[in-house]
This record gives C-alpha cells, structure tokens and sequence, in this order.
C-alpha cells in the first residue's frame, strides 16, 4: 500500500482552502510552531493554500528553549510574520497560585498546563489577527492519547488530524519542507526524552498498526492498545445532555 503524498498534499491544500473561504473568507490562518514536523507542516500547507501574508507563526517559549533557533529558521524558510510571547510568567504564576490552593500538585498539571496556557495565547493572538487557529495533531499521537485535552487537541481547523507520524512527514517533503523541519525529534520539553522514549515504541511501529492492524511486538501491541482505550474520549465530541423536546414541559 502505497501513500501518494502529493495527491494528499494536494487535497489537503485545496481542503484549507475552501475551509477559510466557508469559515473566516478573508483571514489569518495562526499557529503555534515548535520547529517539529507538525507545526512546520501544518505552516507550509498553510501557506501553500492561503499565500505567506496570511499565516502567522507565534513561538512560545517557556523561559528558555534550546531550540528555538529551529523555530525561528521555520517562519524565515516561509517567509511568514512571526511573533515570540514567552509563557513563563503566566506558568509561573498559575502554579504558585495552584500550590497556594490545593493540597498537592499533580505531575499531570505541571506537564499539560503549558500546552494549555499556549492555547489560550494562540487565541488571544488569532482575535487581535484577524485569525483563525489551526491544530496541528496527528493521527498518531492522537491515537494513544500523546496530545493535551484544550491545550495542542484545540484549534478551529486541523489539517493533519488524519495522518500519522510518517505521512506528515511525506506530505512535509511533498510541500519541499528541508529535512530540518521534517525529520526534528519530537522533544517533550521537560526532561529531554523523545516523545518515543516516553511511549515506549517508536512511531514507525504505531504508524503500521494503526493502518494494517500488524504489530509484530505483543507488549507493543498491548501497550498501544491500553493507551487507546483509556484516552478514547480526548477524541469524541464533548458529551451533551440531550434534552428532550418532551422535557420542555419543565417551563410549564
């Protein structure tokens, strides 16, 4: 089976497109970008669609990130306006606030609170731009639950939200992305490991699993598995009490 990146890149392009012409005719397509294949991807195919004047690349720092230089070389490659708001203060103060009210802090908040408090500078960017935020998730990472609920999950348009780890990446060539910014280990920002380090397997064996059904290694396969199952509902819809048309009778 093989993946034609070019058709998808295509596709893909031609799908951002349309989705601005339908939901924000006239505006910026803003992102946060990392330097990894995901924002960098997510940028190109923006720009592709929409032209380098109309996509916006915020980074967002957390104190010092030693990588930031690959970041800043991704908004120079494409020529798109680029904007650095450093999250640090607010992380700080939300956690000192956090430990003056609750009785402990879990290693859960302390990961997902800057994800999320990059969200919400995304939004507070994409309002006085004119924007609309694109997600850049994977269908990879989303599969095991390797993404945070309202912090890298949010956005108003996702255009890689169907691809794994490695069709990112050939869609990445396809759209002449340098392998810099194809190829960059996914670091996880707090203790140096890969993102793999952490899943314990690496993408290429999640990848082929999650389109053939084939893993060849049993404690792979359980732990994919596992990690599924218990992270099903990051990936439904928000559940809603469905109200009746009979229970209106409470306004009675």
């Amino acid at each position: 089976m093989r993946f034609n990146a070019e058709k998808v890149r295509d596709q893909i392009v031609q799908w951002t497109r349309d989705w601005f012409e339908e939901n924000g005719k006239g505006c910026n397509a803003v992102l946060g970008v990392s330097g990894g294949k995901d924002s960098s991807v997510t940028a190109a195919v923006c720009v592709a669609a929409l032209g380098r004047e109309r996509v916006v690349g915020v980074l967002m720092p957390n104190g010092e990130q030693h990588d930031i230089d690959v970041s800043r070389r991704l908004v120079s490659f494409l020529g798109i306006r680029s904007f650095e708001v450093n999250i640090r203060a607010a992380y700080e103060g939300a956690m000192e606030a956090l430990r003056g009210a609750l009785p402990e802090i879990s290693n859960q908040t302390v990961v997902n609170l800057p994800p999320r408090l990059r969200m919400s500078v995304l939004y507070a960017a994409s309002q006085s731009l004119n924007g609309r935020v694109a997600n850049t998730s994977n269908l990879s990472e989303d599969w095991v639950g390797y993404a945070t609920r309202y912090g890298d999950t949010a956005g108003d348009f996702s255009p890689l939200s169907k691809l794994t780890v490695q069709e990112v990446k050939a869609v990445g060539r396809a759209l002449g992305l340098p392998e810099e910014f194809v190829e960059k280990p996914p670091i996880d920002g707090l203790c140096g490991k890969t993102d793999e380090d952490n899943l314990g397997f690496t993408y290429a064996v999640l990848d082929r699993y999650i389109r053939t059904g084939i893993c060849a290694d049993p404690e792979a396969k359980a732990r994919i598995d596992r990690l599924h199952a218990m992270n099903l509902f990051k990936l439904a819809p928000l559940p809603v009490f469905p109200l009746r048309k009979e229970d209106f009778s409470v306004y009675e």
